[in-house]
């Protein structure tokens, strides 16, 4: 050791620096080994995904139109009457009555829950939806007040109803994007999903 341990001590830092510590995780065998298992795992839920998530998507939106839907066709029980008899009215310039835009509404939904399950009929059931999308929409800009009437301007419970269906219009797009036979795939670089 030197008369000056500061110098010294500058050595062993600039010596550090220049040669900095190598990860110990890649010497590790067994961590190796693990990382590897890791990545196949995940390439096998890639590829699952990839074959079933749009699958998946249609039909859980379908279960939500179905289910929105079959509620409408009975009187009272839809928390969403008022509203959807509100904006058809308005919509309409008032000559739909309240219960025909309903049922109407409600056949709609049906029936486009009917096709989105059951995989049918696709390209009608997208037209149809963007229609929906369209309905479904219009009170942000028809019924402000009502949805934004809590306090400082926050959502209502019928505001939250409606803003949440925005996931629908995401969703709508995913599935407009399949139509013409758009799919998902690897990302570039990758290995492409092998066949299941």
């Amino acid at each position: 050791m030197s008369a000056f341990p500061i110098p010294d001590l500058f050595i062993r830092y600039a010596t550090a620096v220049a040669a900095p510590v190598r990860s110990r995780i890649e010497a590790t065998p067994g961590l190796v080994g693990v990382d590897a298992r890791l990545r196949a795992a995940e390439a096998v839920c890639q590829r699952w995904l990839i074959a079933h998530s749009i699958a998946i998507l249609r039909i859980s939106i379908g279960a939500v139109l179905l289910g929105f839907g079959v509620l409408k066709f009975f009187p009272g029980v839809s928390p969403a009457q008022a509203l959807v008899e509100q904006t058809m009215g308005i919509l309409t310039f008032g000559l739909v009555p309240g219960g025909v835009a309903l049922v109407a509404v409600a056949l709609l939904e049906t029936v486009l829950g009917i096709w989105l399950i059951s995989g049918r009929a696709m390209r009608g059931a997208v037209y149809l939806l963007a229609i929906q999308l369209v309905g479904i929409m219009s009170p942000i800009v028809l019924l402000p007040g009502q949805l934004f009437g809590g306090p400082h301007h926050a959502p209502t419970l019928v505001g939250q109803y409606v803003l949440k269906d925005v996931i629908i219009v995401g969703a709508a797009l995913v599935l407009a994007a399949t139509l013409g036979g758009g799919r998902l795939g690897a990302a570039a670089g990758e290995a492409a999903p092998a066949s299941m």
